[in-house]
């Protein structure tokens, strides 16, 4: 069944629902979420996506992000999703928002009014082989000067969360 996303304005007000990749073909503006897991040493856990994703594949980014469907509450869903994606079942608190558009190679863009949430985790991680090819945790230190370094290693969305959750978030 084609998966389904939530088009918004610019102040994240419903407009209407559409297929999820004609939202990326027609760089239509629509409702995301990213979740950024942390250890109880305040190591930040990274996720290198699975080769096999419609974009951005083999690039490190944040523990997970993905689109509430219809109906579904942000915070439902990235609940759910982080779940689904890294096998992690805790809570989450939202942190700020932002709207970002990136244009891919492949002739998809990513336009999305995204919800930032953080959680803390220290147990087992089960992730779902199809959506992550490798994960690990480091310092915001490590990162920050890593993403500075070698910003083509990490996802558009990443680079443009990380250094407003950084200013937010005491690690």
């Amino acid at each position: 069944m084609p998966e389904e996303v939530i088009l918004v304005n610019e102040q994240d007000e419903e407009t209407g629902t559409i297929e999820k990749m004609e939202a990326h073909r027609k760089a239509l503006l629509h409702r995301a979420f990213s979740v950024f897991i942390f250890n109880r040493k305040g190591e930040m856990l990274l996720q290198q996506r699975a080769l096999g994703k419609y974009h951005s594949p083999g690039l490190w980014t944040n523990a997970c992000c993905s689109h509430p469907r219809p109906g579904e509450s942000v915070e439902g869903a990235s609940v759910r999703r982080l779940k689904e994606e890294m096998g992690i079942d805790t809570s989450l608190k939202k942190i700020f928002d932002f709207i970002y558009r990136t244009e891919f190679d492949n002739g998809l863009t990513e336009f999305e009014f995204d919800h930032v949430f953080t959680g803390t985790y220290d147990g087992v991680l089960n992730p779902d082989t199809q959506e992550v090819k490798d994960y690990c945790f480091r310092s915001m230190e490590d990162i920050e000067s890593d993403l500075q370094q070698h910003p083509g290693k990490y996802s558009s969305w990443f680079q443009i969360a990380f250094p407003e959750l950084r200013k937010r978030v005491k690690a």
